[in-house]
């Protein structure tokens, strides 16, 4: 059983030709939707949105990994385990989400802020 530890076993996974179809497939399975967003009531969907930047279509939606790939390698592939997630509802799931409207500075002639 292949483990998932290390940044570059998990990019020679990612990487893999047994991914990449895989995870196409979640996203039809789900219908190209956030399936968090949509158990919140909300609905994300992938765009073709280009990045002149990357010079690539802009990533609006990934397929997860419900049960860590490093703590649980044997459902690398099993598609019981993944589901499609915006990048937004990603990052919060993984704790790189960070609310920007607690950045905003207190007005001068606010008294009553938060």
């Amino acid at each position: 059983m292949p483990e998932y530890k290390t940044k570059e076993q998990k990019r020679k996974f990612y990487d893999s030709k047994a991914w990449k179809l895989l995870r196409e497939d979640i996203k039809k399975r789900d219908n190209y939707e956030c399936q968090e967003c949509k158990r919140q009531g909300r609905v994300t969907i992938d765009t073709n949105e280009y990045s002149e930047s990357a010079k690539r279509k802009k990533i609006m939606l990934v397929v997860d990994h419900i049960k860590e790939l490093e703590d649980y390698p044997e459902l690398a592939l099993d598609p019981d385990n993944l589901e499609t997630k915006c990048v937004n509802c990603h990052n919060k799931k993984h704790g790189r989400y960070v609310d920007y409207s607690k950045w905003r500075k207190k007005p001068k002639w606010d008294d009553e802020w938060w």
